[in-house]
């Protein structure tokens, strides 16, 4: 690692002293999860979403929590299967347009009430904006309607045959809720294995085990989600005792944990990447891009962020997504300075005339830490990125929702087991395109692929999207980071997700050697 990088870091580990002195997530000491295997506590990174309305829900961090309170008709497990949830089984009509779904005997809301046909619809029909709203599920903009044909039965029928939709009636966001309530945002009233008890805005989520869930039930009676948005004190609440269980926890950190952990390895299932705003000038020009691609070395930012843990990326998708998965897209821009250089040279930028801002989620520090190196490597190029930490809800409202940025380093994860949830942002019309990503044949091919019938060439059209955004590099993709996974002694039983999801449902207490 070169000087200026060492120098950095320096700052940083400085910085991180500080602020574990000063700061933590509340109280590092109470040692609860020592001694009571009936309770568990999680920490996570940031507070959910203001609502708690799933069908609302855009933050991954969010979904990765309400996963344990709702359930859709259908949902994935570890294995990366849709398997029955509320329904018990559905058919599809030989012209691939219509899901009749058979629903499940006597599964029940967190409330007491059973679900119904009728909740069923109500629900569809709200992520899917037939009532005039715009979806909230853009996928579901394709369904021509949703009716009930007994009790038992819901019909869907599509406008198009869309091979993806049993992964969107899989998500969260398409989630099974109560007909007519109004509460949503802050009563969050499912059918999953937890139900919601309480919340402490930027402190906790409280959740119970729910007696009555029609599937397997938890094996640990109550969870509370703990808000430590102050990553620099995240080892300290660990090895102090508040905290029994951490997902997404840097390897540097990870490594300084107590031998009261067992600590697992997996990856997040996620892109990070610097990604690009094309409406800021420079990076509306192609040669700029790519020579930020080419002054930028992914394995010296996975030396620093994560010990060389991790899976360099080329494109949109992560390994996980193998059906996806273009591994040989992760040499279309191999380290070369002098290139990047020449590219910034015919593109009319001499040495020291381009700079920009890289606005980063302080709270993810895999995010800070792969900006301070993209910045010094850039540098080496003759290119200015200073980098801008902002709070988590300041990333979404400026850089997500607004798109008032220059550049962010963020992992972009899938909502659901669809090639179409990595690739849909791309598209120059879609709602989530935040980086304002505009390439006419990459929505002609895209738009061609939502529309084939036949599995190998839909997978053939998707492959050859990401072959566009890898080769236009529109944006710089660096990897899908190592996900480490902190478990007390005592419990067992955690499960890794192809998706961005905490099953804590399925953790339990160790049993006694």
């Amino acid at each position: 690692m070169n000087t200026a990088i060492k120098k950095k870091l320096a700052g940083v580990l400085v910085i991180t002293l500080l602020s574990t002195a000063l700061s933590g997530c509340n109280d590092a000491g109470d040692g609860k999860g020592k001694e009571d295997s009936s309770h568990i506590t999680v920490g996570i990174a940031q507070d959910l979403e203001e609502s708690l309305d799933p069908h609302k829900a855009e933050a991954a961090a969010t979904r990765e929590i309400l996963f344990n309170v709702f359930e859709g008709l259908y949902k994935p497990d570890s294995n990366g299967e849709l398997i029955p949830a509320v329904a018990e089984g559905y058919t599809l009509s030989p012209d691939g347009l219509v899901y009749t779904f058979t629903l499940r005997e006597n599964v029940k809301f967190h409330n007491g009430n059973t679900v119904t046909a009728d909740d069923v619809v109500s629900s569809i029909e709200y992520c899917a904006g037939t009532n005039g709203s715009a979806p909230l599920v853009p996928a579901f903009s394709n369904i021509s309607s949703i009716e009930k044909t007994d009790e038992k039965t819901v019909e869907i029928t599509l406008s198009e045959r869309d091979p993806d939709f049993m992964s969107y009636i899989a998500s969260v966001k398409a989630a099974i809720t109560p007909a007519g309530q109004t509460d949503a945002d802050t009563n969050p009233i499912g059918t999953g294995p937890y139900k919601y008890v309480s919340r402490s805005v930027q402190e906790n989520i409280v959740m119970e085990k729910f007696p009555e869930y029609w599937g397997e039930k938890a094996y640990i009676d109550d969870v509370t989600f703990k808000v430590c948005a102050d990553a620099d004190s995240l080892v300290m609440n660990l090895n102090g005792g508040s905290i029994d269980m951490m997902a997404h926890l840097p390897v540097s950190q990870a490594q300084q944990l107590s031998d009261d952990f067992t600590v697992l390895e997996g990856t997040m299932n996620l892109v990070q990447a610097m990604y690009l705003n094309h409406d800021f000038e420079p990076f509306s020009d192609a040669r700029v891009r790519q020579a930020l691609c080419y002054a930028v070395d992914k394995s010296e930012i996975l030396t620093f962020t994560s010990d060389g843990k991790g899976e360099e990326l080329g494109s949109s998708m992560f390994p996980n997504f193998r059906k996806y998965y273009v591994p040989e897209l992760n040499d279309t821009y191999s380290y070369d300075p002098e290139k990047a250089k020449e590219l910034l040279a015919d593109a009319g930028y001499s040495e020291g005339t381009l700079s920009f801002t890289i606005t980063v989620p302080s709270n993810y520090p895999q995010h800070v830490d792969a900006a301070q190196v993209i910045s010094d490597q850039l540098s080496a190029v003759g290119v200015k990125a200073e980098i801008k930490q902002v709070e988590w809800n300041t990333w979404l409202s400026s850089v997500y929702s607004d798109r008032q940025y220059e550049a962010t380093v963020v992992g972009v994860d899938a909502s659901n087991l669809a090639a179409s949830a990595m690739l849909s942002r791309f598209c120059s019309d879609a709602g989530n395109n935040f980086t304002n990503y505009s390439n006419e044949e990459y929505d002609s091919v895209y738009a061609e692929a939502q529309l084939e019938a036949d599995d190998a060439e839909q997978t053939k059209l998707y492959k050859n999207c990401e072959t566009i955004l890898a080769e236009d590099a529109a944006n710089v993709y660096i990897q899908d980071l190592a996900e480490m996974v902190a478990l007390r002694n005592g419990f067992e039983g955690y499960e890794f997700y192809p998706l961005y999801v905490q099953d804590i449902a399925k953790i339990k207490p160790a049993e006694a050697e």
